[in-house]
């Protein structure tokens, strides 16, 4: 009686983006970081940088308001001197993942196998 009156519903399936590696938000975090050091080779690197940065954060972190707001901080934090120590893409990261498993218990232990 059940299958007559209630049918079953399909739930659509909806794909997620897969995340960059972290290793990769490291790679590019470190590369924005590198010439902060050298006093004016730096600052002509991060006018190079600056624009390419931004892009590969809207494409790594997907078009949208998100990708655009986060790709206008980017440039903008590595166009103004002495904020380039900001892990941009790192911090990016973190919060698409804890964003993706919000709902997912993690447990510590440091010493387990």
């Amino acid at each position: 009686m059940k299958r007559l009156l209630f049918k079953k519903r399909s739930v659509p399936v909806v794909t997620q983006k897969p995340l960059p590696s972290l290793k990769l938000c490291l790679l590019l975090d470190a590369i924005g970081c590198v010439f902060i050091f050298v006093p004016f080779v730096g600052e002509l690197f991060d006018i190079l940088w600056a624009p390419v940065s931004a892009f590969l954060f809207y494409r790594l972190f997907g078009g949208g308001k998100r990708g655009i707001l986060g790709g206008v901080f980017s440039f903008v934090e590595e166009v103004i001197p002495g904020l380039n120590f900001i892990p941009t893409f790192t911090i990016a990261w973190c919060m698409a993942f804890a964003k993706r498993h919000k709902n997912t218990t993690f447990v510590f232990r440091p010493f387990s196998r």
